[in-house]
């Protein structure tokens, strides 16, 4: 089985959680683009979908669902998303793909959460993959100083401004063996909107695929 076999595996798999007249929290990315085609076929039976992106909010109006702002919504039963890495305790690093602050709100205001990822992305200890920080501009620098002497090597994403107008830093070299004390002590760094650690509030369920199943890890 491919990486994208494995994906739409892990994406099809997170539809046994989708129940009928439910409002469903919607991610970003290649596997949660999987999730949206595999949802279209239940988009009758479901109330709607709240979405993290502009770029999934596109695809769920293309496939016939109806997307809801999550002020409208209020709170959600399920959040499926994707992840960059993620480990057996459920924490995660998000952020490839620029959405972290909303996918962060939108996972703050659902009672379960759902990741879905390939085996490639499960690891030991998160800091293998750069983690992503977004930060308002003019604090970029300033940011990316206080990242250095947190002993990451932040590289500006360039050409690249969120959902939100905002920038992204991507911190390489970090060893991660302590997820939620690092996601605080970055959070709290004037200038930054979000960090794409996930560790205070981590998935609650994780269905990793791989060569022939889906396996399915909880908290």
């Amino acid at each position: 089985m491919d990486a994208d076999a494995r994906k739409k595996a892990a994406a099809h798999a997170a539809l046994e959680f989708v129940e009928d007249g439910m409002l469903v929290g919607v991610g970003t990315g290649s596997t949660v683009n999987h999730f949206i085609t595999a949802l279209a076929e239940r988009r009758y039976r479901i109330s709607g979908a709240v979405s993290s992106s502009e770029a999934s909010t596109r695809l769920l109006r293309a496939a016939g669902i109806e997307v809801l702002e999550l002020n409208d919504a209020g709170d959600l039963p399920l959040y499926v998303d994707g992840a960059d890495e993620a480990t057996r305790h459920l924490h995660l690093i998000k952020g490839g793909g620029g959405a972290l602050t909303r996918e962060k709100i939108v996972a703050a205001a659902s009672r379960r959460f759902i990741c879905i990822i390939d085996d490639t992305k499960l690891v030991a200890i998160l800091g293998k993959f750069p983690l992503p920080v977004e930060v308002i501009p003019m604090a970029r620098s300033l940011v990316a100083r206080k990242l250095v002497g947190l002993g990451g090597q932040p590289v500006y994403r360039e050409g690249f401004t969120t959902d939100n107008g905002n920038s992204i830093l991507d911190v390489h070299n970090l060893k991660i063996n302590d997820p939620v004390a690092l996601e605080a002590e970055i959070g709290l760094l004037a200038g930054v909107v979000a960090v794409g650690l996930f560790a205070r509030r981590g998935a609650d369920i994780l269905l990793v695929a791989g060569a022939g199943a889906v396996k399915t890890l909880r908290r």
